[in-house]
C-alpha cells in the first residue's frame, strides 16, 4: 500500500451498539476486554460459539453514545441476529449503520503524517469527525477510516489520496495470514484460537467471562492448540472442504477457497515442521502452506 494510496472496502458491516448497558453488556460477550475501548484506542475482537467456536470477528471502535463494530459485510444481518440473542433486559440499543459508513484503509506511514499534523500520539484518531484506527492485527495492514458516506470525498481530497484496488489489500492481508474474504466458510468450522486470534490481539486472557470462554481458556492452559487456520498457495482451483495430504497423510483441510485460499491444518501428527516448506497434494493438485 502506497503512502498516497486510500483502498475502499466495499463490503464492511458497520453495526452500533449503544445505550447505559452497552460497555457491560459487551464484555460480557466478546473475546477482548471493551474497557481496553476508547477515543484513543479501538481493539479487535470476536464473538464465539458457547463451545467456542468462530462465529464473527470485527473491529470496536468507540463513539460518543456507544461503540461501533466493523464487521464482515456478508455477516453483518447474522451477527446482528446474535447481539439480540442476549440481549435479555440490558438497557442497549442495536442498528445497522453501513449504509452511513465507508471503511477506507490507508498506509502506516499516511498515519503516522496525520498524527503529526493534529499533535497527538495515539493508535486512534479523530480526523475530520470520522475515527481513524491503526489496525490492531497486524501495523502492516495499516489504518483504517470509517467515514460517513457523505465526507468520504472530501477526506480524500484533505489527505490527498487517490483511490486503489482492494485487491492489494487483499492479498497483503493473505500473505501475512489474515483472511478478509470468505469468513462465513469460517462459522462453527474452528475455535478461536485456531484462528489465530491470540496472535491477531483478539483474546484477553484476564478478562472475565464471555460466550465461549471455557473452552477457549482450557485449550490455552492446556496448550490444546493442535490445527492452526494457514493461507494456501496453489495455481489451480481448489474446493472447500477438499482434503491437503502430505504423503498420502491427511494433514489439512480448505475452508476458504479462490481466489485466497486457508486451510486448517494440523500442527502434530506429524509435526508441522515435517510438512511446512514440502509439497502438498490436494487432488492431484500441489500446494504449498504460507507460514
Amino acid at each position: 500500500m502506497e503512502k498516497d494510496q486510500i483502498i475502499i472496502l466495499e463490503n464492511r458491516g458497520l453495526v452500533s451498539v449503544t445505550g447505559d448497558d452497552a460497555k457491560e453488556y459487551l464484555q460480557n460477550l466478546i473475546t477482548n476486554d471493551i474497557n481496553k475501548v476508547s477515543k484513543k484506542n479501538s481493539i479487535f475482537a470476536a464473538l464465539l460459539s458457547p463451545q467456542g467456536k468462530y462465529l464473527f470477528d470485527f473491529f470496536v471502535i468507540k463513539m460518543s453514545d456507544g461503540y461501533l463494530l466493523d464487521c464482515d459485510g456478508n455477516s453483518t444481518s447474522k451477527l446482528i441476529e446474535n447481539l439480540f440473542k442476549y440481549k435479555i433486559r440490558s438497557r442497549i440499543k442495536i442498528e445497522d449503520l453501513s449504509s452511513k459508513f465507508v471503511v477506507g484503509i490507508i498506509s502506516f506511514e499516511n498515519f503516522e503524517n496525520i498524527q503529526k499534523e493534529i499533535d497527538k500520539k495515539e493508535l486512534t484518531l479523530e480526523y475530520r469527525e470520522s475515527p481513524i484506527f491503526v489496525d490492531p492485527r497486524n501495523i502492516g495492514l495499516g489504518a483504517r477510516i470509517i467515514s460517513p458516506l457523505e465526507k468520504l470525498y472530501l477526506t480524500i481530497k484533505n489527505l490527498n489520496l487517490k483511490i486503489s484496488k482492494s485487491k492489494f489489500y487483499i492479498e497483503k492481508a493473505f500473505n501475512i495470514g489474515i483472511p478478509v474474504e470468505g469468513l462465513t466458510n469460517l462459522q462453527n468450522k474452528l475455535f478461536g484460537l485456531e484462528s489465530n486470534f491470540e496472535k491477531l490481539n483478539a483474546i484477553d486472557f484476564k478478562k472475565g467471562c464471555y460466550v465461549g470462554q471455557e473452552n477457549t481458556a482450557r485449550m490455552k492452559l492446556k496448550n490444546k492448540i493442535r490445527r492452526k487456520l494457514m493461507p494456501i498457495k496453489t495455481s489451480e482451483e481448489i474446493k472447500i472442504g477438499d482434503e491437503i495430504k502430505y504423503n498420502e497423510i491427511v494433514i489439512g483441510k480448505i475452508l476458504i477457497d479462490k481466489p485466497y485460499p486457508f486451510a486448517l491444518i494440523k500442527l502434530y501428527d506429524p509435526e508441522f515442521s515435517v510438512f511446512k516448506d514440502k509439497k502438498l497434494k490436494v487432488n492431484n493438485i500441489n500446494v504449498e502452506i504460507i507460514s
